[in-house]
């Protein structure tokens, strides 16, 4: 027995819209939500320095498993929203791109940096002398998180006008100057290399939810009525 679904004739003219409006808002919903996470969480946490300690951290502790939460929901919600740039922009590179993005906070929330400098309180004030392999996977999911997204932008830029390629252009440069800055900033156990992950967070992830929110809007329009 054929169990494909048909939809009745006006449903399956509205589907497609419904799609292109639903999937933009998993970037809207998503980038809010990590950033809103981290900020509320790297503010109220006992002995965490959001100035200092990366975000990563938030996900050690007795509280750590709020942020592991966000990694996953919002790794999810992004895969999501590639679906939706390759339905409203039609770029498939773009869309890999920020699939594999959201798909590497997926694996920086299934595998947790290590205790260290500090944090969680009891933590060794340095780094430790061998990591685990849980902590270099996290490492190299954030490689993937914050190396994919600038170069979404310069590939998903083509597929702009105006003062959104601008825009797109100028978060892809800055996303991987300031992902380079934070990398020199870790190593040198810098005091405010937090406060330098944050600011790519909030340089990346609001791209996302600004563009989200254009796609949505220029579906709107777009939508017959």
């Amino acid at each position: 027995m054929d169990e494909t679904v048909r939809l009745p004739g006006a449903a399956r003219e509205k589907a497609p819209w419904t799609m292109s409006r639903v999937l933009p808002a998993c970037g809207v919903v998503g980038g809010l939500l990590f950033i809103a996470v981290f900020l509320v969480e790297g503010a109220i946490r006992q002995g965490y320095d959001p100035i200092y300690h990366p975000v990563s951290a938030l996900s050690l502790g007795d509280r750590g498993w709020i942020q592991v939460a966000s990694f996953l929901v919002t790794g999810s919600l992004m895969i999501g929203f590639a679906a939706g740039v390759r339905r409203a922009l039609g770029s498939t590179v773009g869309a890999l791109l920020i699939g594999a993005f959201g798909a590497a906070q997926i694996v920086s929330g299934v595998f947790p940096m290590d205790p260290m400098r500090g944090y969680p309180p009891g933590a060794p004030l340095g780094d430790p002398v061998e990591t685990s392999w849980q902590h270099q996977a996290h490492d190299w999911g954030g490689v993937v998180v914050f190396f994919a997204l600038p170069v979404a932008c310069f590939v998903i830029s083509r597929r702009l006008t105006g003062g959104w390629r601008a825009y797109t252009l100028l978060t892809g440069v800055a996303g991987l100057a300031l992902f380079v800055w934070f990398g020199v900033a870790w190593e040198e156990n810098a005091a405010n290399a937090g406060l330098i992950q944050r600011a790519a967070i909030v340089v990346d992830w609001g791209w996302v939810v600004l563009l989200a929110l254009h796609l949505r809007r220029s579906t709107s329009h777009a939508e017959p009525r």
